[in-house]
């Protein structure tokens, strides 16, 4: 009897070890320890789309940061969600411009692809597109007769690419979540989160406050599902809890599985969230503080088995932002790295131990590398102290 259970368990492993996402709790850290500042790259401020329209007309005509607006190109600003593509660029996804409805309607949703120079320090624009509804799947009026959508029309904070190549993006006007062709041109109605409704969305009474909708969008390694995770608590909820939605990509609806990240204080926002497996995600947990008053800029590996059965994910610490070690002084700094920012709402995963990391600059209102001057948009990758042991599907890009 002894031969067949020997064989029984090897199998077992075996199976255990090929399975993406499946490998037993001995195999991943529990803790990880300091993270490390590997590489430095910034776009500048003060970078624009080349020959587009003015933009920043509804902010005000007063300087901010030594910035006056408006501007005669819509600036290259406010990176909220990141994809990786395979020759190296980068698609990032701008959001809704200015910070809310009312002063966006001059900003065009965009995707603009980068290039990280890490050698030279800077980050190269190579190109874009605007997202627009050419075929009139928004049910509601749109700013522009030209169906070129605006920071009026949706705040898109979240970005996943489907295996065919197109788009998904996580809204927080509605919250919706938003199909886009590799074009950018939607390809559906928007998909309305049932029984969630924000301020800005006119099909029910608010239950979420502005700007705490969707901002992480996980697409799992199948690409057959999404996870949706709300910035912000839906009233009547615990404080400090967030909802996490599963998305049926083929059958096109949510699903009745839904889980809830907890936040360490209610007063912290999530800044982005990707799949490393079919269970676990990186979430960006930050303070509203930026410079000298930021405290919280965390990334936490967060877990759907829910080990300890408190109906809430797992959380495991993997990267403080505020204090990444850096012997080699990369970028100029020095051997204690900080992301100071404000918002910093993108993470992707680069190899089963490095992370890229960028903010949302705000341009031209936050300012937390160097009081008085609009923060650059900053690409920094980040080596962990242990491997994430992620899908491989994940890793490729």
């Amino acid at each position: 009897m002894k031969r067949p259970l020997a064989v029984g368990l090897s199998a077992l492993a075996l199976i255990a070890l090929a399975t993406p996402g499946s490998a037993a709790p001995a195999d991943r850290p529990t803790t990880f320890g300091q993270a490390t500042l590997t590489r430095f790259a910034a776009l500048p401020a003060e970078t624009y789309v080349p020959a587009s329209e003015p933009s920043g007309s509804l902010i005000g005509t007063a300087p901010v940061n030594g910035i006056t607006p408006p501007f005669a190109d819509q600036p290259i600003q406010g990176f909220s969600g990141i994809l990786r593509n395979a020759d190296g660029t980068f698609d990032v996804l701008s959001d809704n411009g200015y910070g809310n409805k009312a002063n966006s309607a001059d900003f065009v949703l965009r995707i603009n692809r980068i290039a990280p120079d890490f050698a030279e320090g800077r980050v190269d624009v190579l190109g874009g597109f605007s997202l627009t509804d050419p075929n009139g799947h928004v049910p509601f009026p749109l700013t522009r007769p030209d169906r070129v959508l605006t920071g009026a029309d949706f705040d898109v904070e979240s970005i996943a690419r489907a295996a065919d190549g197109s788009y998904w993006t996580g809204d927080e006007f509605g919250p919706y979540l938003l199909h886009f062709d590799r074009a950018g041109r939607l390809l559906a109605p928007p998909v309305p989160l049932p029984g969630v409704f924000a301020p800005e969305n006119p099909a029910g009474p608010t239950n979420l406050l502005s700007s705490k909708g969707y901002e992480g969008l996980a697409i799992s390694p199948d690409r057959r599902t999404l996870n949706a995770l709300l910035e912000g608590t839906v009233a009547g909820d615990e404080p400090g809890t967030l909802r996490l939605n599963e998305f049926d990509l083929v059958a096109g609806r949510y699903t009745d599985r839904r889980w809830i990240y907890q936040l360490e204080t209610p007063q912290l926002a999530i800044g982005d969230a990707i799949a490393v497996d079919r269970n676990r995600l990186l979430v960006i947990e930050r303070d509203g503080g930026q410079g000298a008053d930021a405290r919280i800029k965390k990334i936490y590996l967060a877990d759907k088995r829910d080990r300890d059965h408190d109906g809430k994910l797992d959380k495991t610490l993997v990267a403080d932002l505020m204090n990444l070690a850096n012997p080699g002084g990369v970028g100029g700094f020095g051997e204690v790295f900080t992301f100071p920012f404000t918002t910093i709402e993108d993470v992707v995963i680069l190899d089963d131990r490095t992370i890229g990391v960028l903010n949302d600059n705000n341009f031209p209102f936050s300012s937390g590398r160097t009081p008085g001057r609009p923060d650059n948009n900053e690409f920094i990758t980040v080596r962990l102290s242990a491997p994430l042991h992620a899908d491989p599907r994940v890793l490729r890009p």
